[in-house]
């Protein structure tokens, strides 16, 4: 583990600091939501106050051992979905026992924990970059439903538990069950708040004022008891074996075990995509290189401690690490001041949190359920390759219908099919193995020697050898942040680039705005049929490339260097 730095104390301390802010109310959303198919009156404050000591739990070891320094876990949206069928399931076969329950919970949590760190000893965490993005976007996406579609109930002041078609089935009934205008009008409120406050600053975050102005107005309106979180237990969090409200006595032990293993390994997996994922934005944002394997083993350690807590099981969160590198967080001390922060919350402010209305949490899933969803890949539906469409599709529905961990698991088979039938035409057409699967960009063309000296300095030729593709777009990603800031014309030579899919797409889209930034000018040469098609259907080029910055040939491209900035 590298040793803790106070040489940015100032900005860990005021990014860690406002990375919990955001984290309380999505901490006590997450946790609520986790326990919404547990059919007990003090779900609600079980739920909140496991959201919590999750976050602080995990906070704080994850930030401590982890590979990515200014990376902030806590519950998530993939993980709460995967705990609240776990709780839902057990409160049902286990007669609605709550010792069960929630150390069934613990178990899971901890069984997710030690799965990561084994992920992590055995160098797993560099293949989390081979997934697909219509696998990835089909996956965040029908997760952003479900949390959309659970927060119904509670949004009118109902209760709603089960699988998205028992839920779907039940809204004709919410009629006859009598919605809760006041609930309604806070949780309405609430999305009104958090869509429209960043318009006034950006310096408060939206989800903590949404949860302060709507539990005031709440109080003022005497909403009913029932429609709050309720008392939290107060004090130091206990391990499961020392908490005194948790019963080890005639427990089936070996049940809770069996049926807390899967949805660990799901756990395990997702937590895995989904931390891995937050740290290459935490990457691209603060231009560092995250440790994969060590982010994995700092996840496993928070997690099971998290577990040993009764807290619930999380992953990086993207938004947090956002806020958190944004507000100058930049080191692992960030990280564990946001959990310290929670725990300062919740040791001397818990007495408050008992009035949060449920449907003001319902209000801030909803928008971070929104915010999941992808949008573009699905407004692409129609401009990507058939293939990429029906992977994104598919995943989506699976995802939405019936699993989580079974839709990444399909999606991957589906795309992998689809994959080698790609590569099957592609040697069939004259491309060798080698050429689709390197990126040269050492090696001088035959053709490149017609440059012109005066500005040859200020000229970076990039060579891609090979289609750009799910399989290959971290090293492609890697060879383009590698330009140097220096030069003041990319040339991105595309000969040899047979195929690229929405995934390779995303990617070359990406790079090319990134080097614009920075006041750079982008040349492509020789685009091929396939790439141009694609280029052209999502408006890369002409809106980012002009027609007049593309050329048939190397020649072509060295006459207008010539002609336009000798």
């Amino acid at each position: 583990m590298a040793a803790l730095t106070l040489k940015n104390w100032k900005g860990d301390a005021f990014g860690g600091v406002t990375a919990g802010i955001v984290a309380l109310p999505l901490a006590l959303a997450f946790g609520i939501q986790a326990f919404s198919g547990v059919g007990d009156p003090a779900a609600a404050s079980w739920g909140a106050l496991a959201g919590l000591v999750g976050a602080t739990m995990l906070g704080f070891f994850a930030a401590l051992f982890g590979g990515t320094p200014s990376q902030i876990s806590g519950p998530t949206g993939p993980m709460t979905v995967v705990t609240a069928a776990l709780l839902g399931g057990v409160w049902v076969s286990g007669g609605g026992n709550v010792s069960s329950t929630l150390l069934t919970m613990a178990m899971a949590a901890i069984c997710c924990g030690l799965f990561q760190v084994l992920f992590g000893c055995i160098r797993l965490g560099k293949y989390v970059r081979y997934i697909p993005y219509p696998v990835l976007s089909g996956f965040m996406s029908g997760i952003g439903v479900i949390i959309i579609l659970q927060q119904f109930y509670p949004l009118v002041g109902l209760k709603g538990s089960g699988s998205m078609l028992d839920l779907l089935a039940g809204i004709p009934a919410v009629a006859q069950q009598g919605v809760s205008l006041s609930a309604l009008g806070l949780g309405l409120g609430t999305i009104l708040i958090v869509c429209l406050f960043p318009k006034i600053t950006t310096k408060i975050p939206a989800t903590l004022v949404a949860l302060v102005v709507m539990t005031v107005v709440s109080l003022f309106c005497h909403m009913d008891d029932s429609l709050i979180i309720g008392v939290i237990p107060a004090g130091w969090p206990l391990p499961f074996f020392a908490n005194s409200s948790i019963s080890l006595n005639n427990l089936p032990w070996g049940e809770m075990l069996k049926a807390a293993i899967i949805p660990g390994l799901t756990l395990a997996g997702l937590g895995s995509i989904d931390t891995l994922l937050t740290s290459v934005v935490a990457d691209n944002i603060t231009k560092t290189k995250h440790n994969s394997n060590k982010e994995l083993i700092g996840q496993g350690i928070g997690n099971m401690v998290a577990g040993l807590f009764c807290g619930l099981p999380g992953a990086g969160a993207t938004m947090r690490t956002v806020v958190n590198v944004k507000s100058g967080g930049r080191t692992r001390l960030s990280g564990m001041v946001h959990a310290l922060l929670l725990l300062v919350i919740m040791l001397g402010l818990g007495g408050l949190v008992k009035y949060v209305p449920l449907s003001v949490l319902a209000g801030i899933l909803i928008t971070v359920g929104w915010g999941i969803i992808d949008f573009k890949g699905f407004k692409d539906l129609l401009k990507i390759p058939r293939a990429d469409a029906i992977v994104l599709l598919a995943v989506f529905l699976i995802t939405v219908f019936v699993d989580l961990l079974t839709a990444v698991g399909i999606g991957m088979v589906i795309a992998c099919v689809l994959f080698m039938k790609r590569a099957s035409d592609l040697v069939e057409g004259g491309y060798s193995a080698s050429e689709m699967t390197n990126f040269d960009k050492e090696s001088p063309w035959e053709d490149e020697g017609g440059m012109p000296d005066a500005i040859r300095h200020k000229i970076y030729v990039q060579r891609l050898n090979g289609p750009i593709f799910f399989g290959t777009i971290t090293r492609f990603q890697e060879v383009m942040h590698d330009v140097p800031d220096n030069v003041k014309i990319v040339i991105i030579r595309m000969r040899l680039v047979s195929f690229m899919d929405q995934s390779g797409l995303y990617a070359m889209e990406t790079a090319i705005k990134d080097l614009q930034a920075k006041g750079m000018v982008v040349l492509m040469t020789i685009i091929q049929p396939q790439p141009m098609y694609m280029l052209k259907t999502m408006n890369v080029i002409p809106a980012l490339v002009p027609y007049e910055h593309t050329f048939a040939t190397f020649e072509d491209c060295t006459r207008f260097l010539g002609e336009t900035f000798v």
